[in-house]
């Protein structure tokens, strides 16, 4: 008689064909997970990029993608069942476009995520994470921060939107007993970022030897985290809640490393052996000054610690540029990027 063995556990990821999304489908399907993957290939950025991020994940077996739009429910409950946890990450991003459209950050990041838990509900999933981000805590007075810091007054349209999505994610906990993580996470790079980021758009302009521009003096400080520690994070609070019963925590992800603007230029011009050609600007509203992760919480429930250093990270995402793996540099650059 044969026996019967364990059905592989299915995990659906919104927002797959984004930067953190392609890097934790890639890491949970080498850790034995099937993932089912939706993205709506929103054009922020080059649609070819998030198309070629699905492209190479493709290729596993238990790899399984479907392009949908969170904000229209009939997308979700074309998704074949069963699923044994969703990790949201689908979101428009970005705090300063969040000025500009706030009715569309609110569709995507508040309605979308509504439409997330009620195909959840419909469909009998109970296990939640949900990409929340530093931007809910606004601007306090106390560093670094801890989860039980206020988070009741965000200073953009996008801070709005993760706060809200955190809200939402408690309210269905307590009526449905849906498991929830919301992880707030904290200035995430990498190979293959978003080229709006700070750390892409700063490699692009070095490689293209163009001026940087600042706004304001270059003191707001940020904590980096590299992507694949904050892969690490996921994973393990994927873990914490398929293992977990009555579970609801808002738990940071940084780097716990905070590094101010000029620093994080300096640091990028030593890479690429060139003078910082710097660009003062006026502040720009909703910036906040300082994000600073106390992960002692990610500790000790997620066993969670960053390992890549800001300049171990820098030097990565240097090298990927410069083997064609960045995505970030302008036309033309290839021959001013630093050799590996």
């Amino acid at each position: 008689m044969v026996e019967a063995t364990e059905r592989v556990k299915r995990i659906l990821i919104t927002g797959v064909a984004g930067f953190i999304g392609s890097h934790l489908a890639a890491a949970l399907l080498g850790e034995g997970y099937a993932v089912a993957g939706i993205d709506n290939f929103d054009p922020f950025y080059d649609v070819a990029v998030k198309r070629k991020n699905v492209s190479q994940l493709t290729g596993d077996r238990n790899f399984s993608f479907r392009e949908a739009d969170i904000t229209h429910p009939g997308d979700l409950h074309a998704i074949p069942l069963p699923v044994d946890a969703v990790i949201h990450l689908a979101a428009k991003p970005g705090v300063f476009p969040s000025l500009e459209a706030p009715e569309a950050y609110i569709r995507t990041n508040v309605n979308g995520t509504l439409n997330v838990l009620n195909w959840m509900k419909a469909s009998g999933v109970k296990k939640l994470v949900f990409a929340s981000s530093s931007s809910v805590y606004g601007n306090p007075s106390v560093l670094p921060f801890t989860e039980d810091l206020p988070t009741d007054c965000p200073v953009s349209p996008y801070a709005y939107t993760k706060k809200s999505g955190e809200l939402l994610n408690h309210t269905y906990h307590h009526l449905y007993g849906m498991d929830v993580v919301n992880l707030r996470l904290f200035s995430v790079y990498g190979p293959g970022q978003r080229p709006d980021l700070v750390v892409g758009k700063f490699m692009g302009l070095f490689a293209g030897q163009q001026p940087i521009p600042v706004y304001g003096n270059g003191g707001t400080v940020r904590d980096y985290t590299y992507i694949s520690d904050v892969v690490d994070g996921i994973r393990a609070a994927l873990r914490y809640l398929l293992s977990g019963d009555n579970v609801f925590e808002s738990i940071n992800l940084g780097g716990n490393r905070p590094v101010s603007l000029l620093e994080l230029i300096h640091h990028l011009g030593r890479l690429f052996n060139a003078k910082p050609l710097i660009r003062y600007l006026p502040r720009r509203p909703g910036e906040v000054d300082v994000t600073y992760a106390d992960t002692t919480k990610a500790a000790s429930l997620l066993g969670y610690r960053p390992k890549v250093s800001i300049e171990e990270g820098l030097q990565k995402c240097v090298a990927a540029l410069s083997a064609g793996e960045g995505r970030t540099a302008p036309p033309g650059a290839a021959a001013r990027l630093p050799r590996r």
